[in-house]
C-alpha cells in the first residue's frame, strides 16, 4: 500500500551491505520519496520532505558547527535520512550530532567504504517509481470495480465492506449526523470506544486514522472514517478513501433521487392536507404509515415561485432539484419536509421534529444555507420568491399556514425588496393594507389626511413628511426630533408650527395622531409597491 520505501526497506538493498547505522535507530520506519546527492549546506529551499541524503561531507565535514546546522536544517525540512562516506571529507561522527539526531530520531548511515552514490539512486528511484506505477494501476482496478459495484448494490454499507476488504483496516461511516455504520461490526462497547478514541486522534493530527466528508449538493451529508490500529494509514489509502467517497455520494444521490420521485407521486394525500380535508387523526395515521417514528410538534408550509416566466428555461425548472436541495437542508436543521408541485409553484410542508420556539430562526438559516449554494445551484434559484405562512402547532391545521404562505407570495409581488419578507408574521400592517386596497381605494384616504402635506412638500421641495414621520416616532420630543433630523430646534420648531396650520391644531391627540400614523404607513405602502409610481402623481 506505500508508494514509498521505507529507510528499513533501503538497508537491505545491495549497496548497503555492511553499513552502520550511527543514530536515529527509531526513525527507520520513515518513508522515503526521494534520493539526493547533496554536498552544499545551504539547501534548505531545495528540499519538500521525506529525501534521502547522500553526501561525502566535503562542504562542512571539518567544522562541527556547520555540520550540526546541516543536520539541524535537514530535520526541519522533514528529510528521511543522511548517508554519508567515511573517507577523505569526514572521519568520524561528533558525539554531539549522534546526540542531537537521535533525539529527533532522524538516521544516520554510515559507508565505511567509497559506493557508488549514481548507482544507489538509479536503484532506489526505479524501484520507487514501479511502486507508484503499480499502486496507480491498482487504483484504477479498484475504481473500475467500484463502479460495477455501485449498478448492483442496494445499500451503502456494501460500499464500506469494498472498502474494508480492499485496504484491511476499520471502516465506519456517519450519515446525516446520527446513522453511523461499522465495518466490521463490533460490539456496542467497542464501537463507543471506537468513537471516543478517534475524536480523540481528530483533534490531534495523527497517520492512524483519516477521515473524507461526503457532500450533497453543497452541504454535508455524511463522514467516511477508516482506522488502523496496526500500521501507519499512507498517501494510498488516502486516494482510496476519496474514491470511496465519490462512490458513496452518487449512492446516497440516487437514492435521495428515487425517494424524491416516490414522493412526488404521492403528493395527492399532501394536497387534500393542504385542502383541510384530513383530520388530525387521519394525518397521523398516514404519518405514521409512513414513518412510524416520525413525531412533529407542529409545523408551516411555505410556496416557491420563479417570479418571471422567462427564468423558467430548462435549467432553472429542475423542480426535482430544488426538491431535493431544500429537503438535504431543511432535514438538517430539525424538519421533516414533504413537498409537491401545483400550478408551476413548489409547495413545501415542513413538519418540525423539534421545540418550536426557533423555529422561524431554523428556517431562515436553511434559506441563507440554500442562497450560499455554489455552481449551478445558484443558477436555479435565481427570481425565485418563497412566501412562509403562519405556524401552526396541529397538523389538521395546516390548510392555514398554506393559505397564508399564498397571500405572502402575493404580497411579495407589490412590495419591493426592501420591505418584503420570506414569513407572513413579518408582513405586519402590510397584510391589513393590503385587504383595505383590495376592497377600497387607499389612495383617496391617504390623500384625504395627508394632502395638504404632500402638496406643500410638491410645491416647496420641502421635507415636512420626513419631519412627520420623525416627529411621531420620537411620540413629540422636539429635542430628540431635532437630533434625529440633524437640524436646529428654530428649524424643527417652523416646521411644526407650518404642520399645525396644515394638518389642524389637535394632530398629536391620541385618536387624530393614530389615524395619521396609520396614513403614513399606507403612503409607504402605496410608494413601494412595485408597480406604483408616486402616490401624488396617480391622484
Amino acid at each position: 500500500m506505500n508508494s514509498y520505501l521505507s529507510i528499513s526497506e533501503i538497508l537491505q538493498r545491495k549497496h548497503f551491505e555492511g553499513i552502520i547505522l550511527v543514530a536515529g535507530k527509531d526513525g527507520i520506519h520513515r518513508s522515503v520519496k526521494w534520493v539526493h546527492i547533496v554536498e552544499n549546506p545551504a539547501i534548505k529551499n531545495l528540499l519538500n520532505g521525506g529525501e534521502l541524503i547522500l553526501s561525502t561531507g566535503i562542504g562542512w565535514g571539518n567544522d562541527e558547527k556547520l555540520f550540526l546546522s546541516f543536520v539541524q536544517e535537514l530535520i526541519e525540512c522533514h528529510a528521511a535520512g543522511l548517508c554519508i562516506e567515511l573517507g577523505t571529507y569526514i572521519k568520524v561522527i561528533p558525539e554531539t550530532i549522534r546526540l542531537f539526531a537521535d533525539k529527533h530520531n532522524f538516521p544516520i548511515i554510515i559507508f565505511q567504504k567509497e559506493v557508488p552514490f549514481v548507482q544507489i539512486t538509479q536503484d532506489i528511484h526505479s524501484i520507487i517509481i514501479n511502486q507508484q506505477y503499480k499502486l496507480i494501476s491498482n487504483l484504477e482496478s479498484y475504481s473500475q470495480n467500484l463502479n460495477k459495484k455501485l449498478l448492483e448494490i442496494n445499500n451503502y454499507e456494501q460500499i464500506l465492506h469494498i472498502l474494508h476488504d480492499y485496504l484491511k483496516v476499520q471502516v465506519f461511516a456517519i450519515v446525516r449526523e446520527h446513522e453511523i455504520t461499522f465495518v466490521p461490526a463490533g460490539r456496542k462497547a467497542e464501537k463507543e470506544a471506537l468513537l471516543k478514541k478517534i475524536r480523540t486522534i481528530e483533534n490531534h493530527s495523527n497517520a492512524q486514522v483519516l477521515t473524507q466528508p461526503i457532500q450533497i449538493l453543497g452541504q454535508n451529508y455524511a463522514e467516511l472514517y477508516i482506522y488502523s490500529p496496526e500500521r501507519e494509514l499512507t498517501e494510498f489509502d488516502t486516494v482510496i478513501l476519496d474514491r470511496t467517497a465519490t462512490a458513496l455520494a452518487q449512492h446516497f444521490l440516487r437514492e435521495l433521487y428515487v425517494e424524491e420521485k416516490k414522493i412526488a407521486e404521492e403528493s395527492k394525500w399532501l394536497r387534500n392536507w393542504l385542502d383541510g380535508e384530513y383530520s388530525e387523526e387521519a394525518i397521523q395515521t398516514q404519518l405514521s404509515y409512513l414513518n412510524p417514528k416520525l413525531k412533529l410538534t407542529g409545523g408551516v408550509a411555505f410556496i416557491c415561485k420563479f417570479r418571471h416566466q422567462g427564468h423558467q428555461s430548462a435549467a432553472i425548472n429542475d423542480n426535482t432539484y430544488l426538491m431535493l436541495l431544500f429537503r438535504t437542508v431543511f432535514e438538517q436543521a430539525g424538519f421533516q419536509l414533504f413537498s409537491m408541485e401545483l400550478h408551476q409553484h413548489l409547495i413545501f410542508i415542513l413538519g418540525d421534529r423539534r421545540s418550536p420556539e426557533n423555529w422561524k430562526e431554523r428556517v431562515s438559516e436553511g434559506f441563507q444555507r440554500i442562497n450560499k449554494v455554489d455552481g449551478t445551484g445558484k443558477k436555479r434559484l435565481a427570481g425565485l420568491s418563497v412566501g412562509v405562512g403562519q405556524y401552526v402547532f396541529k397538523l389538521g391545521d395546516m390548510f392555514k399556514s398554506y393559505k397564508t404562505a399564498k397571500e405572502t407570495i402575493m404580497l411579495q409581488e407589490t412590495l419591493t425588496e426592501e420591505n418584503s419578507s420570506y414569513f407572513y408574521q413579518d408582513l405586519h400592517m402590510y397584510r391589513i393594507l393590503s385587504l383595505i386596497n383590495k376592497h377600497s381605494n387607499l389612495q383617496e384616504t391617504v390623500y384625504e389626511y395627508l394632502e395638504p402635506v404632500i402638496d406643500y412638500d410638491l410645491q416647496h421641495n420641502g421635507e415636512l413628511m420626513v419631519t412627520l414621520k420623525e416627529y411621531l416616532a420620537c411620540n413629540g420630543s422636539k429635542q430628540e426630533t431635532s437630533k434625529k433630523l440633524f437640524i436646529v430646534r428654530q428649524t424643527l420648531y417652523h416646521r411644526l408650527e407650518k404642520l399645525e396650520k396644515l394638518l389642524g391644531a389637535n394632530f398629536m391627540q391620541a385618536e387624530r395622531r393614530q389615524a395619521i400614523e396609520f396614513m403614513l404607513l399606507a403612503y409607504d405602502y402605496l410608494n413601494s409597491t412595485r408597480q406604483s409610481n408616486p402616490i401624488r402623481q396617480n391622484l
